[in-house]
């Protein structure tokens, strides 16, 4: 039996696309025209700019992140990779949900506790006010949550990206003189990120769904602003309906793209 990815890549007819698109078409104009789904749309689409917000920081701090627990796990330091793969392990067991309460009632004192300790002398000298827990705000430390959480994942794509390059052609820059950063920047890196996009493209899909449990928090997303207009108006099939489109337009919108991408990276390759 054919294999899905092999018929799409035949020129199949994407039906489905076309199917989900005249439902969204359907959906859209039920919105405008009907006035209830016209106010939840509008209360729950205020939730749209930090659900975008905290996507795009958290997902910009977890890459930074996962590639510096990537190249931990490929150094030439025992102590460096073990460090890694504790991180790694660790992280990749604690769901989501519990990063986030973590983060937010237990990691956020213990950090402004650290910092008021490092800051002391200023303290006590009238210098500096002490830092209060309330300082750091609850969309902060959901967007450190989704960073922890999602770098240990990302840094196993980047190291997985990395170890896929071929390893004569490192030995070859190696013997034309080429220090250890030249080497990873003109030759490992440009060949592993082919590897890497892919993958990495369908984490940051992820956490825009993910993104949805900052909610729990109270974080105005478009999951909270949902449910506090549910809450209050009993409209639970027309608010998570509503929701639901919101996240399913993002989320297919950003596939696509992705997929566009791809194909295009894929074209420039075999050139």
């Amino acid at each position: 039996m054919t294999p899905y990815h092999n018929t799409s890549e035949k020129g199949d007819y994407p039906w489905w696309l076309v199917a989900l698109a005249v439902i969204a078409v359907i959906i859209a104009i039920v919105i405008f025209a009907n006035d209830l789904y016209a106010q939840v749309f509008t209360v729950v689409a205020a939730g749209i700019g930090v659900t975008v917000f905290v996507t795009i920081v958290g997902f910009i701090l977890a890459t930074t992140l996962g590639l510096g627990i990537a190249l931990m796990a490929l150094s030439e330091s025992k102590v460096l990779r073990q460090i890694a793969r504790f991180y790694t392990e660790v992280i990749r067991g604690v769901p989501i949900l519990v990063l986030l309460f973590y983060i937010a009632f237990v990691g956020a004192p213990g950090l402004v506790w650290l910092i008021n300790a490092i800051c002391s002398p200023l303290i006590s000298s009238g210098a500096m006010e002490p830092m209060l827990v309330r300082d750091i705000s609850l969309v902060w430390r959901a967007i450190l949550a989704l960073m922890i959480g999602y770098s240990a994942f990302i840094g196993e794509v980047f190291r997985a990206g990395i170890q896929s390059v071929d390893r004569g052609q490192i030995e070859a820059a190696k013997a034309l003189g080429l220090s250890r950063y030249q080497r990873f920047r003109l030759v490992v890196f440009p060949q592993a990120i082919r590897v890497i996009l892919p993958p990495l493209g369908n984490d940051f899909i992820a956490m825009v769904k993910d993104s949805s449990l900052v909610s729990v928090l109270g974080v105005a997303d478009i999951t909270q602003m949902g449910k506090v207009y549910a809450s209050g108006s009993f409209r639970f099939f027309e608010t998570y309906s509503i929701v639901a489109y919101i996240y399913l337009i993002l989320t297919i919108g950003l596939s696509l793209a992705l997929r566009a991408f791809e194909k295009r990276l894929r074209r420039n390759e075999f050139r």
